[in-house]
């Protein structure tokens, strides 16, 4: 017959091994101690093997398969706390899940500040992440796949949605320094683009089908993520727009230049969060979507990210044209 202790056989084993006496753990949980010994002595016998040496010493010892078994016991408590843990959150509103869609264009810093305290605020609250371009982010959180949506490109109104602007962003036309637009020594005009590769992700979703948002080339290389394109253009294969937040460091380091093309709209734009009027937030939501508000008001506006970048660049002509 399999073993087969109880929670409370192995609360009382433990007590004994951490108290280092029968009697001080009697004391620690308020029971007569030969209840103490009755219960490790029940314990052994379920086990089939003894978990105190007890001969030769007036304090009980562990055996080579006591501290086996305390190891067993610590991590079974532990589960046992996790779960009351939950359940006590769980009765109170608090979710089991959040389930969060961010668009690319959120600033990964933010990203990372606002999960990282979610981690440390919310331990028993379980996160699914995903991430996305342009609608895919609007319609994780439409079909009910995601319990919040944060992020830009909200193509049409939806009734069925809540939708809340927490912060900006804003899109720089940039490339290689390497690639001939960079070499232009003067604002580019729609001219020089027309015949040069422009790099554009194409929207997975189908939210924003048939919609172009500052395509201005006539030769479009169509890739199916930003973080492609990004490399694609580091590596001098063509121009395009990418989030000012996620090229910070690329403009800083020369690995990319930011091109003066006034034809390309460089405004800011907001970024939302978004859930379904049918599935209110519970508490670790609402506070993942004010923290993100409170991070994204704080991100520069193009005047302050301009100062940043030229800092490293005072010289650079794309840089100091606009």
């Amino acid at each position: 017959m399999l073993p087969n202790p109880t929670l409370d056989q192995l609360q009382v084993f433990l007590t004994v091994a951490e108290s280092g006496s029968f009697s001080a753990a009697s004391r620690t949980l308020n029971r007569a101690q030969s209840v103490i010994s009755y219960t490790i002595a029940n314990l052994e016998a379920q086990l089939e093997v003894p978990l105190f040496e007890r001969s030769g010493s007036r304090q009980p010892t562990l055996t080579d398969a006591g501290r086996a078994m305390l190891e067993d016991a610590r991590r079974i408590l532990s589960d046992l706390g996790v779960m009351r843990a939950r359940v006590k959150g769980l009765k109170a509103g608090l979710e089991a899940e959040v389930a969060v869609a961010i668009s690319v264009m959120v600033p990964t810093n933010a990203t990372v500040d606002v999960l990282s305290e979610f981690r440390d605020r919310f331990p028993l609250v379980s996160l699914r992440l995903d991430t996305g371009e342009l609608g895919t982010m609007m319609e994780l959180v439409a079909s009910g796949k995601s319990t919040i949506g944060i992020g830009g490109a909200v193509p049409n109104q939806d009734d069925s949605l809540v939708i809340e602007r927490i912060g900006h962003s804003f899109m720089l036309p940039v490339a290689s320094p390497n690639h001939p637009l960079a070499q232009i020594e003067r604002p580019l005009t729609l001219t020089d683009v027309r015949d040069e590769v422009q790099l554009v992700v194409t929207d997975a979703s189908g939210l924003t089908s048939g919609k172009d948002f500052n395509v201005l080339s006539y030769k479009i290389w169509h890739v199916s993520d930003i973080a492609t394109k990004h490399q694609l253009m580091r590596g001098g294969l063509g121009w395009g727009g990418l989030p000012a937040s996620l090229i910070v460091e690329d403009l800083q380091k020369g690995r990319l230049v930011r091109l003066a093309l006034d034809a390309y709209d460089q405004s800011e734009y907001p970024i939302y969060a978004v859930h379904k009027l049918d599935n209110p937030r519970g508490p670790a939501a609402a506070w993942m979507i004010e923290a993100f508000g409170e991070r994204l008001s704080k991100c520069p506006n193009k005047a302050d990210f301009k100062a940043a970048v030229d800092m490293f660049h005072p010289d650079e002509k794309q840089l100091a044209a606009e």
